[in-house]
């Protein structure tokens, strides 16, 4: 697994030279109901507009982005429906390794129904801290051993919150912004 996240980090950087265009890769294509602008992203990366700009217009063109005006603000979106949106967003799942969170510590920490991405990565921001939402029933002790062995194979810290089932309906989603990525949720047999 180690190896596995290894060869998916390299291979994104080889191929994707640009780092403006990797992290407007993770800015979109983690969460797509993250939406930005130029000078918000100017911001956020503390690179030139321009570089930025060049970039935005090749994933628009390519159609990988869609664009909306809001007053005299261009906003950004992933295009959902582009038929290359699902590969590249398992692709950043790896990168990030949020694949081997799910198989290292979700399936094996008891009655989880659901889990979030909060924090920057639902922001799409690279970060050494993943944050994470569980709903659930779980053992704490070793969900706390799970994590410790994750953050090793992914080189990462992850912070999590727990809310029980039927906390569930007392939790403000609104206060996520954007809303939280839904990470995994359990089948329903």
């Amino acid at each position: 697994m180690i190896l596995s996240n290894f060869i998916t980090r390299f291979m994104l950087e080889t191929l994707i030279s640009s780092k403006t265009r990797v992290k407007l890769l993770l800015k979109f294509f983690l969460n797509s109901n993250t939406t930005s602008y130029l000078r918000s992203l100017e911001t956020e990366f503390g690179e030139s507009t321009n570089g930025i700009r060049i970039e935005l217009n090749r994933f628009e063109k390519a159609g990988m982005l869609s664009s909306s005006m809001k007053g005299n603000k261009k906003y950004f979106k992933a295009n959902t429906e582009h038929p290359l949106y699902k590969e590249v967003h398992n692709i950043l799942m790896k990168y990030v390794g949020l694949d081997t969170i799910i198989e290292k510590v979700v399936n094996r920490m008891g009655d989880v129904s659901e889990v979030y991405v909060i924090g920057d990565y639902s922001r799409g921001i690279d970060s050494q801290i993943i944050d994470l939402l569980f709903i659930g029933n779980i053992d704490k002790s070793y969900l706390i051993q799970l994590i410790e062995k994750a953050e090793v194979l992914i080189n990462r810290k992850i912070r999590y919150v727990i809310y029980k089932p039927e906390e569930k309906d007392t939790v403000d989603w609104d206060k996520f912004n954007p809303e939280p990525l839904l990470l995994w949720v359990k089948e329903k047999i």
